[in-house]
């Protein structure tokens, strides 16, 4: 596989006192630092690394020499010589983003800086029947950097955002058969060559949105992705919750309507049947097909079977009233099942993101009516409901921060006490 090598020490001798380890957890420490924190001057590194000057020197010489690093110029004084000011290259290397759902998936190169730096491609099948996926994203990932002049030797991770159930033990899908031999990871390094980290899609978002979104410095913020289904990811106590075996956060499969539709799960009457992107797309096809008059109409060239969840929201925003009555229909339904997190998590925020998220007041104006219905009011009172300011970005970009948090999860190894002059 290939491995970029500043973020693998495979050739590198075991022995924590090895010179060549030391430099290499130095590099990647520094590294870590411009990322998250941006320019920094020598002082500054040494400083946050403990240690000396004159081997920071050396050490971010070499990193410039090997393109991570870029010299910024001069900084302002704060009292005394002016200091040279550090940080990292941003096109020095890349991170593919792929965020998968039931019938199309969006892919994009984001650079260091966290930019999305290619078009994002928007590939439509049907996941649970679809053999040749990962050929498809693979010939539209060679499109992307061909188009975007990427040289794809600085692609350093492929990050994943996956629907459905996925055994954290295993690593492989249990919703969809045709991804169930083997680990969902391994389909994408035989084909990309590079190391690849997979994880569930509305945990993914719930990692964009702690990293570059509204939950930034939250402790404890519920993420729903509403698409096709409706999923969960948890940051309880500032840390991204998975569960005993990865499957926390199936929120789209709470009853809401004992005996009522059949769902994808097995069971019948999940909150997923009435207020998902799949369950307004269908209870419009069926009114179009049976003469309702709508927006809808127009916008799918009089065909029914054109509608989807995204067209009624445009309608919507039209101020088609059939398309607002569906969608607050669906955020009072949303609202009983929040109710529910309320009460039981004592959140101090709840981000509505995926398809549906951009409706927003049509949606959470009727959600809020229900809460006040069957929330307890004082635990709600501390909670605020928002919508994602990421918009359909959030799964992509937390594919990006699952990568580079499994680079840097390996200095949790090294603390930096040890590696001091």
């Amino acid at each position: 596989m290939n491995v970029d090598p500043i973020f693998s020490r495979s050739d590198m001798a075991e022995e924590s006192s090895s010179i060549r380890l030391k430099k290499f957890i130095l590099k990647k420490r520094i590294i870590q630092l411009l990322y998250l924190e941006g320019n920094k001057s020598i002082p500054d590194i040494g400083r946050a690394t403990g240690m000396s000057i004159p081997t920071i020197t050396r050490t971010i010489t070499e990193l410039i020499d090997e393109g991570l690093v870029l010299d910024n110029g001069i900084g302002a004084s704060i009292g005394g010589r002016r200091p040279n000011l550090y940080l990292l290259n941003a096109e020095a290397r890349y991170v593919l983003g792929i965020d998968m759902g039931r019938f199309s998936t969006h892919i994009a190169v984001l650079n260091l800086n966290r930019q999305i730096v290619t078009s994002e491609a928007i590939i439509v099948f049907e996941l649970e029947h679809d053999e040749t996926i990962v050929d498809k994203i693979y010939l539209k990932f060679k499109e992307l950097i061909k188009s975007a002049g990427i040289d794809p030797k600085k692609l350093i991770g492929i990050g994943v955002a996956f629907p459905g159930l996925i055994d954290s033990k295993t690593g492989m899908s249990q919703t969809y058969k045709n991804f169930s031999d083997r680990p969902l990871s391994r389909f994408f390094e035989d084909k990309f060559d590079l190391p690849v980290f997979v994880e569930n899609d509305a945990r993914v978002m719930a990692l964009g949105e702690s990293y570059f979104g509204l939950a930034q410095g939250k402790e404890n913020v519920l993420c729903l992705k509403i698409g096709a289904g409706i999923g969960m990811g948890m940051i309880l106590n500032g840390k991204l919750y998975r569960g005993n075996s990865g499957f926390a956060g199936e929120f789209g499969h709470l009853e809401v309507e004992p005996e009522g539709k059949l769902c994808i799960c097995g069971k019948r009457g999940c909150l997923e049947t009435v207020a998902s992107g799949s369950a307004i797309a269908r209870r419009a096809q069926n009114d179009m097909s049976n003469g309702m008059i709508s927006i809808l109409g127009k916008l799918s060239g009089e065909n029914p079977e054109k509608v989807d969840a995204e067209m009624v929201v445009q309608a919507a925003q039209l101020e088609d009233q059939y398309s607002i009555g569906l969608l607050s229909e669906m955020g009072e339904q949303l609202g009983k099942g929040i109710a529910v997190l309320i009460n039981i998590f004592n959140p101090e925020m709840i981000i509505i993101g995926g398809k549906i998220g951009v409706a927003e007041n049509y949606i959470l104006d009727p959600l809020q009516l229900s809460l006040n219905k069957y929330a307890i009011s004082r635990i709600k009172r501390d909670c605020q409901i928002v919508t994602s300011k990421l918009r359909g970005k959030a799964a992509l970009l937390g594919a990006f921060a699952l990568v580079i948090d499994k680079i840097f999860e390996e200095l949790k190894e090294y603390p930096s006490n040890k590696y001091k002059d």
